[in-house]
């Protein structure tokens, strides 16, 4: 039995907030040199009502509309987050609530901007166990409210927004080929919220130290992206029996243009169509890779029979690929 992708969809708040906006939140950052930094244009915000479950429903409902299926059809909901609406109770469970997937069991991860690649794997393996079985994936991230917009070097990377992937069974030949999921511990503070957890819990001294805000060493970060993504893709190719001029399309994390040029020369993957949204999106976590995905997907990029290779790389810190080909999905019942 094969397991792929029977629909995607995704969801980006009203907001646009473009690079000379940002300056009125992030004084000391020129638009021009965020541009050539990054290639990021602009970014999404999420309104004052939104949460990270408001957005995750609104890309929840349009994954199940492209993939023909209703909310009572999902027997598993998965929702990556490191932005959850809260500590407790799991995010997956409002969504669930709020879209109406009364028979789905739900749970959350948290692999930060990975979080999407690993959650499909995850889903791959609950379907292989019950081969009827439909994983709707979601993965949204509300960046926006967690920034010190006083750092340049983190607040003009991200923005808000969520993506998703309905998983279940395809025809013999398609779907997942394999994935390479990978954690380095030791690394993990190159990306981290210090505050608000069992270790600092939230306070007033945490609050004024500023440990609820996202922080990140940017120069690690690169270091760690060159040095632990390409070996990785390389071994999943690998394992695969694929090589790399086969694939067709390149679906990464939207960390930053620059950056994922250096990757795409690093990984081999010049012949394959590197998708990116970062320039209109900016980087918006675990959502960036279904994000792309589902644009790929809606504007027809992605053609029957053509290998993706998704791959997302963050915060722990972790990297996850996983290499599919595309389409044979099965007629729904409603069909």
């Amino acid at each position: 039995m094969s397991v792929g992708i029977l629909g995607t969809g995704s969801y980006l708040p009203a907001e646009v907030v473009t690079n000379a906006d940002l300056v009125r939140l992030v004084p000391d950052a020129d638009p021009e040199w965020v541009s050539r930094k990054t290639m990021i244009q602009a970014r999404r915000f999420a309104a004052p009502h939104e949460a990270a479950s408001d957005l995750a429903a609104e890309a929840a409902r349009e994954a199940l509309e492209n993939a023909g299926l209703e909310a009572v059809d999902i027997d598993y909901l998965i929702v990556s987050t490191s932005t959850g609406d809260s500590p407790q109770p799991p995010t997956s469970t409002l969504v669930q609530d709020k879209i109406g997937a009364n028979r789905a069991a739900c749970f959350d991860i948290n692999v930060v901007c990975a979080g999407f690649v690993f959650g499909v794997s995850l889903a791959n393996s609950l379907v292989a166990m019950n081969p009827t079985a439909k994983v709707l994936v979601i993965a949204s991230d509300i960046y926006s409210r967690i920034l010190d917009f006083g750092d340049r070097r983190t607040a003009v990377l991200f923005g808000d927004g969520a993506g998703a992937a309905v998983v279940g069974a395809v025809a013999e030949g398609y779907g997942f080929l394999d994935s390479e999921l990978v954690s380095r511990g030791e690394a993990s503070n190159l990306i981290h919220v210090p505050g608000g957890g069992s270790r600092l819990p939230a306070s007033a001294e945490t609050v004024a130290n500023g440990d609820h805000y996202f922080k990140m060493n940017g120069r690690g970060v690169r270091e760690f992206v060159n040095s632990g993504v390409p070996p990785a893709l390389e071994a999943l190719l690998k394992r695969a029996d694929v090589a790399v001029d086969e694939v067709t399309h390149f679906v990464p994390h939207q960390a930053n243009g620059i950056m994922l040029a250096e990757l795409v020369e690093q990984a081999g993957l010049t012949a394959a169509t590197t998708h990116l949204t970062l320039d209109r999106y900016g980087n918006v976590g675990s959502a960036s890779v279904p994000v792309t995905l589902d644009e790929a997907n809606r504007k027809g990029a992605l053609k029957d029979g053509d290998i993706v290779l998704m791959a997302g790389f963050g915060g722990g810190m972790s990297v996850g690929a996983t290499l599919m080909r595309w389409g044979g999905a099965r007629p729904t019942a409603a069909e």
